[in-house]
């Protein structure tokens, strides 16, 4: 909670108002620093798990011989079943292809992670609203705050799972932390997410093996291309009984005027 005058054009008044917490977790994987980043301190297992799965530092959720977290000193060490290959400073920038359509990655971890969506389950376009629907009726921290993001993984029967966090890339690592850990499959099952639809989130998407993307909000063009590339249905702009289907639409049902389903 934090002390604020609340104004009302010309008069204001003194109120405690919640504020989203900025919480620097550290990561150590085998007793070397990978990586520090800066999240929203609530399901920190799952989104070292989801982070480390991401980056390429384990592929299943067996690798991991131990996770102990140290929320006071804000530090997660991690051991792995095999060795991890530092980086040097400066050396992790990386160029490559995207499915031999020479689309570029920044990162070697993103190259080797990546993966072409196979699922082919589809939505009708009145599914797509009602998950959105639901999933906004899940974001109670953002109504609270307006400050984090929100991503969940839904299926045809509703949402699965939701997490928050001020970071829109932990967000997702989180939900990709808890589906490793509960061999949760994204097959018939989708993404949802609260915030832009960047290259970065995108690629997060492709490595976590969903299909479709939907976002209340707007898409980049790398993202499209990555989109395109990798075989995703991105959707934005998922509001009331409107989207926009940006690449590969035969995810999405679409209806004829006359009400008969178009495959």
């Amino acid at each position: 909670m934090w002390n604020i005058h609340r104004y009302n054009e010309q008069y204001g008044q003194e109120e405690e108002d919640i504020v989203a917490v900025e919480y620097p977790l550290t990561i150590v994987v085998n007793g070397e620093e990978f990586a520090t980043m800066v999240c929203t301190p609530m399901d920190m297992e799952d989104l070292v798990i989801g982070f480390l799965a991401s980056e390429g530092v384990i592929l299943t959720y067996r690798e991991l011989t131990s996770l102990t977290i140290d929320e006071e000193r804000g530090f997660a060490y991690v051991e792995t079943s095999r060795s991890v290959p530092f980086v040097k400073e400066g050396q992790k920038r990386w160029l490559g292809s995207c499915c031999g359509k020479s689309r570029a990655f920044y990162f070697q971890s993103d190259a080797a992670t990546a993966k072409t969506a196979v699922d082919t389950t589809s939505f009708s376009p009145d599914e797509c609203y009602q998950l959105m629907e639901s999933f906004h009726q899940e974001a109670g921290m953002f109504k609270q705050t307006g400050g984090v993001h929100q991503a969940a993984i839904a299926g045809v029967s509703g949402i699965l799972k939701a997490y928050t966090d001020i970071g829109r890339h932990n967000a997702l690592d989180k939900l990709y932390g808890w589906m490793l850990r509960k061999q949760v499959s994204p097959k018939e099952k989708i993404v949802i997410f609260s915030g832009r639809i960047s290259s970065e989130v995108l690629l997060k998407v492709s490595k976590m093996r969903f299909g479709l993307l939907l976002s209340k909000s707007a898409p980049t063009d790398l993202a499209l291309q990555l989109a395109d590339d990798l075989n995703i249905t991105a959707a934005g702009f998922v509001r009331g009984n409107r989207m926009n289907v940006y690449t590969h639409p035969g995810r999405v049902k679409e209806e004829s005027k006359g009400g008969v389903m178009i495959e």
